[in-house]
């Protein structure tokens, strides 16, 4: 291999490290923009669901031990399906990869509880 090859390939892979460590706090924050656009409603921004329409429907603290002790294919399961009659599904709403990410954002409820 020539130094010139090995320079470029260097270079590539130092563009995808950057692009992917640019990636991943987009992803958070994508996932903290879509929460407060389809969850925060009823689950407040907090995740207590301590407002008027959480308390009226009942909505779960999504920091509670009873939330967080599940795995995440629970939680994925819920928001992909729904909840009851009172929690709608998702599923074909939202992408798998923005499920996910509302799951880790839940994750990270509990943590600033």
């Amino acid at each position: 291999m020539n130094y010139r090859t090995v320079r470029l390939e260097s270079a590539v892979l130092l563009l995808v490290a950057v692009v992917l460590a640019a990636a991943a706090p987009a992803h958070a924050q994508d996932a903290g923009a879509l929460y407060k656009a389809k969850c925060s409603v009823c689950h407040s921004d907090d995740g207590s669901g301590s407002g008027a329409t959480g308390k009226q429907l009942g909505a779960k603290d999504l920091r509670s031990d009873d939330v967080q002790k599940q795995t995440d294919a629970q939680l994925n399961d819920s928001i992909s399906n729904g909840v009851g009659k009172k929690m709608p599904a998702y599923k074909g709403k939202l992408t798998d990869n923005q499920i996910k990410g509302l799951v880790a954002y839940i994750r990270e409820l509990a943590k600033k509880k």
